[in-house]
């Protein structure tokens, strides 16, 4: 094993759109040393679900830095003008840009960036007390499969999500039953399907069934989307609801006591878990377009509908899938080839992480316990800090997933690992009061 000497000031585990924003502020500044490592071989936000048509549900000002300073070389505006399509993006008119984009544009980011290190799998974390205190950082390569100690002073965790599958749909074959994450890779094999059922009600079901339904008339497949929620709820997105995801709330929410917060965060669902309007826009144009001339819709719209099982059809292929009406009281089954469910994600947080369980706290959920700039709460005294981007919605509330606030994020904690005031923070950035 190689041990690398060098201490640095900060190591970055994981490289999503937050840790790459946190690298691509940070290479502004001179005096400070970091480096951050990601298992895969490049960047690749959310790569099934960049699905052609479908948007950004921030605008493009919540790019990878422009929040903190808008002359920053690594702005999505800077990426339009190097790669020559200003005059293009100008006549679009559009403050929210294509998923694909946003993906492309991280990625040119993150080309520049010599910080952000691929293929490299982050193994094992421990806190060293020596002559100094610092984390040492166990490293596999990839590529080479040789593992490499680092030093750093202070960590930053930015691990993402994981899908979430229920326990009743697992075991089966991952071509027949996938996550919405995995769609794209699969899609052709939903072409090919007699039926399709897609599970779920938020934004990934809703924009895989649209992209279903579009292609339905061309191959010909059954098409049902089940949800166990009341309705295809839309989106909260009103402009003074959007005030939800400001600095200024996250300081409301942050204060309030563990037990309130979870109350309220689990009444929040529509900030974050609804559908996008223009997408169920989409949706209800293509059922009525395909009604048209008395034509019968293959499909099926069902609410109020939970799915209990999935089982292999005795005879023939495909699967019966149980389900549960939640106010009729009632099973029912349905049959389909193909399964798709849109169940969601949970916060990533990697093995290694507990063998520092007796440095961190956590509450009674064992989640991590979270300060207001965003540091690990420590058991113990010491210098050392860990940053955490990931699995903080308990303590920083419903905006703790969303891009718009990444950059703020970004600010605290630069602000805090330095030591001194690198960027502004607004007192006050919106118009209503959620306090006092």
């Amino acid at each position: 094993m190689e041990q690398q000497d060098k201490m640095y000031d900060l190591i970055g585990v994981g490289v999503g759109p937050f840790n790459l924003s946190l690298a691509a502020l940070l290479d502004e500044i001179e005096d400070i040393e970091s480096v951050f490592f990601e298992q895969n071989d490049h960047f690749d936000w959310h790569p099934g679900m960049l699905i052609e048509g479908t948007k950004m549900q921030v605008p493009f000002l919540a790019d990878l830095v422009t929040m903190a300073d808008p002359t920053n070389k690594h702005s999505f505006l800077n990426y339009i003008s190097q790669n020559d399509r200003m005059y293009q993006f100008y006549f679009l008119q559009r403050l929210d840009i294509p998923r694909r984009e946003y993906n492309e544009y991280c990625q040119w980011v993150s080309r520049r960036l010599p910080s952000c290190q691929f293929g490299q799998r982050v193994t094992d974390v421990r806190h060293i007390k020596d002559n100094e205190e610092y984390f040492q950082i166990e490293v596999l390569n990839l590529a080479t499969n040789q593992t490499s100690q680092f030093k750093a002073r202070h960590l930053v965790m930015g691990t993402g999500t994981v899908p979430v599958m229920p326990k009743s749909l697992r075991n089966l074959p991952a071509a027949d039953v996938f996550h919405t994450a995995d769609f794209l890779p699969n899609q052709d094999r939903c072409r090919n399907a007699k039926s399709i059922t897609v599970v779920g009600s938020g934004q990934s079901a809703a924009e895989t069934f649209r992209e279903l339904l579009k292609e339905q008339r061309d191959y010909g497949y059954r098409l049902e989307w089940i949800t166990r929620s009341p309705g295809f709820a839309s989106m909260e997105e009103s402009k003074l609801s959007l005030e939800h995801f400001s600095p200024d709330y996250v300081n409301y929410f942050y204060q309030l006591p563990q037990k309130q917060k979870d109350e309220i965060f689990a009444n929040q669902g529509l900030y974050y878990k609804g559908i996008s309007n223009h997408t169920i826009d989409d949706i209800y144009n293509l059922l009525y377009e395909h009604s048209i001339g008395g034509d019968e819709l293959d499909v099926g719209l069902q609410v109020l509908s939970e799915v209990r099982d999935i089982m292999p059809k005795q005879a023939g292929d495909g699967y019966e899938i149980t389900c549960y009406h939640t106010q009729k009281k009632e099973e029912f089954t349905r049959e389909s080839e193909v399964v798709v469910t849109a169940t969601g994600y949970k916060p990533n947080v990697p093995d290694f992480v507990h063998h520092l369980g007796d440095f961190l706290e956590w509450d009674d959920e064992g989640r991590y316990k979270v300060e207001h700039d965003y540091r690990l709460k420590k058991a113990e005294e010491s210098s050392n800090e860990i940053y955490v981007h990931s699995g903080i919605s308990h303590t920083h509330g419903v905006g703790s997933t969303n891009l718009g606030l990444s950059v703020h994020r970004n600010k605290v904690i630069i602000n805090h690992l330095m030591g001194r005031g690198i960027y502004s923070l607004p007192e006050r950035s919106i118009f209503q009061n959620f306090g006092l």
